[in-house]
């Protein structure tokens, strides 16, 4: 077994109901918007945002059909922002396949994504649960806040260490906290466990954000984008930002050429310049900074499930955080 198939064992049948019931929200009959949902459900990620209200559910007691329906909002809402921030980052690839809006239009893209949030909107009327009613909205607002703020961050590329963790925050880490958060109250969780389970999912997303942030400086061919995007795009995460502050000013001003020049229009030598700002984060021991980072993360992570026996579900969960930091794509 694979990736994530053995911490599946605990929650497989109940994983299966999900994975059907998701597949029928994403369904329709209507020419074009049925065309386009039977592509987006083709495009399986992980499924880690599902998986964990699964997990939070089952561990504080049983997973019920009303946590079934909340592990599709929270995947519905991770769907319909990935197909939203990739025509605002104007990204080509999501999981090596074609971005909705490069496949059909912008226009086309925004408005599923739109459809799908409509679902989540009838999804969370039916739970009539007004904490996890809570827990969305919130959810909402801050991954808007997060896409803002790196928006904003863009406008000079260059950000403060404390800026960049509060971006991830908002843009990953506060998802996960919010779906570990929601699986509990879908079990009826105590409040000790609810929030235990929420701080798990929130290092446990700052451990996947710094993970894909180093991922970015890396030369596997299984990643499903390109190497660099993040600094084609105009974003520059930990590891460069944490190499700019360590090295000397005149070498940090011609990376911070280099990296301008990659952020831009096609440029001739865009190859050797990603070798040089690789090697340069290398030297400065960015990528180490990040995993150091990541290790503080998890660490506080394994703490938040103390609180619990040891069970196959929790073994699971500590099976997860290890894949986050560990994977290679």
């Amino acid at each position: 077994m694979t990736d994530t198939q053995n911490i599946l064992l605990p929650i497989q049948d109940e994983f299966n109901r999900y994975s059907d019931l998701f597949a029928a929200t994403l369904r329709s009959d209507k020419p074009l918007l049925g065309e386009v949902l039977d592509y987006v459900s083709s495009k399986k990620g992980k499924q880690l945002r599902p998986l964990l209200v699964m997990l939070a559910a089952k561990l504080c007691r049983e997973v019920s059909d009303k946590t079934l329906l909340t592990a599709v909002t929270m995947e519905l809402v991770h769907t319909a922002s990935l197909i939203h921030d990739d025509v605002v980052d104007e990204s080509p690839m999501r999981r090596g396949m074609q971005s909705v809006h490069t496949r059909w239009t912008n226009k086309v893209a925004v408005l599923v994504g739109d459809y799908i949030l409509s679902k989540v909107i009838e999804n969370v009327a039916s739970l009539r649960n007004t904490r996890i009613l809570s827990i969305v909205s919130g959810l909402a607002s801050t991954l808007s806040e997060g896409e803002l703020l790196q928006l904003h961050a863009n406008s000079s590329m260059w950000i403060t260490e404390e800026q960049y963790y509060d971006i991830i925050s908002r843009k990953t880490a506060c998802l996960f906290a919010a779906c570990m958060e929601a699986g509990a109250e879908s079990a009826g969780g105590s409040m000790r466990q609810t929030t235990a389970l929420k701080q798990f999912g929130w290092h446990l997303g700052m451990c996947f954000q710094l993970k894909d942030d180093v991922l970015d400086y890396s030369d596997s061919e299984d990643l499903g984008k390109p190497t660099m995007n993040d600094i084609r795009d105009g974003k520059v995460t930990l590891p460069l930002l944490i190499a700019t502050q360590r090295a000397p000013e005149n070498e940090t001003q011609e990376i911070k050429q280099l990296a301008l020049q990659l952020s831009s229009a096609s440029q001739s030598g865009s190859r050797q310049a990603e070798e040089q700002i690789k090697s340069f984060v290398m030297r400065y021991e960015g990528v180490r900074y990040a995993y150091k980072q990541m290790s503080l993360h998890k660490e506080k992570a394994e703490k938040c499930l103390d609180i619990f026996r040891p069970s196959k579900v929790k073994e699971s969960l500590i099976q997860l955080l290890n894949y986050s930091v560990n994977r290679i794509y």
